[in-house]
């Protein structure tokens, strides 16, 4: 990582919820495009096995290493590969958006602003893979026009109810979530998604979110650039205004978390693209997705 990186992390770190001292960012590149996201496209099927196979279409990547010894003994950041099914929602369903910056700025962060030690590499792996049950915590994006296959069908079950964590995130609209949620009622068909007050400790975690949940929404990074003029903060998705930003688990029988679905809000762009506009740094990614993503994977890796 670069020394104007390494003073742009230590200046500008998630004031002002994460209360740390100075002023400034430096405005980083602009957008190159590649593989990952934006302009740039990988196959679901690509035989990518952590987050350095592909280059940044974004910033340059933080770099960090741990004690040697203890190199699996971290927090790992394990983004899920999927299918989706073409007849389902037009806009969502693409497994490697946002990838590969958003899964190694907020493994970074983790690692700068938490006591957890971080991955510095991430991973890509299908629900089938036996390394699944090595880690204990899970991100799906844009779920909503996923498609389970049967195996993949048992292996989530036997995941979740062993033990393991989902985060699903971006997806919008009355039908995503319809696909999302019938999807996991074939994981888990005794169970029901409940919504999660804010009062709920998954908010309270590590950063005191004491905001309604509107006020958590990220929009992708165009449009939240843009809010700071037009007061915009949601997406439109068949023809609907995606106001509100719904939160909502997925619990065992003893209560625990084992699925958190972030409805109507893109936490993943407000990793992506941390560095790239001075604004949405500042109300989205500092405010808003990393302080959601830190409770949520403290709270997970706590319970």
């Amino acid at each position: 990582m670069t020394d104007s990186r390494k003073d742009v992390m230590k200046r500008s770190a998630l004031l002002p919820i994460l209360a740390l001292l100075g002023t400034g960012i430096v405005l980083a590149q602009r957008y190159r495009g590649g593989w990952g996201g934006g302009e740039g496209w990988i196959p679901e099927d690509a035989p990518i096995r952590t987050a350095r196979e592909v280059p940044t279409h974004s910033t340059e990547f933080p770099r960090w290493t741990n004690a040697p010894g203890f190199e699996k003994d971290v927090f790992t950041f394990v983004r899920v590969r999927y299918h989706r099914d073409w007849s389902g929602p037009r806009r969502a369903g693409y497994c490697f958006i946002d990838f590969p910056d958003s899964d190694l700025d907020l493994s970074y962060r983790l690692q700068q602003l938490t006591s957890l030690k971080v991955d510095p590499d991430g991973r890509v792996l299908s629900l089938t893979e036996p390394e699944l049950f090595d880690f204990p915590w899970l991100y799906m994006v844009e779920p909503g026009a996923l498609r389970f296959s049967e195996a993949e069908v048992q292996a989530l079950r036997k995941y979740l109810l062993n033990g393991g964590f989902l985060m699903a995130d971006d997806f919008w609209g009355p039908l995503e979530w319809e696909n999302f949620e019938r999807e996991m009622k074939r994981v888990l068909p005794d169970r029901e998604f409940a919504e999660l007050p804010m009062d709920h400790p998954v908010f309270h975690s590590v950063f005191p979110l004491r905001v309604s949940k509107n006020e958590l929404q990220v929009p992708n990074f165009m449009t939240g650039e843009n809010s700071q003029h037009t007061g915009v903060t949601w997406e439109y998705h068949d023809g609907e205004e995606c106001r509100d930003v719904h939160i909502r688990a997925l619990f065992d029988e003893k209560g625990r978390i084992m699925v958190i679905a972030c409805h109507n809000t893109d936490n993943g762009d407000g990793w992506e693209r941390e560095q790239e506009f001075h604004y949405f740094f500042r109300e989205f990614s500092e405010k808003r997705a990393y302080p959601l993503g830190i409770n949520i994977i403290f709270y997970a890796m706590t319970h």
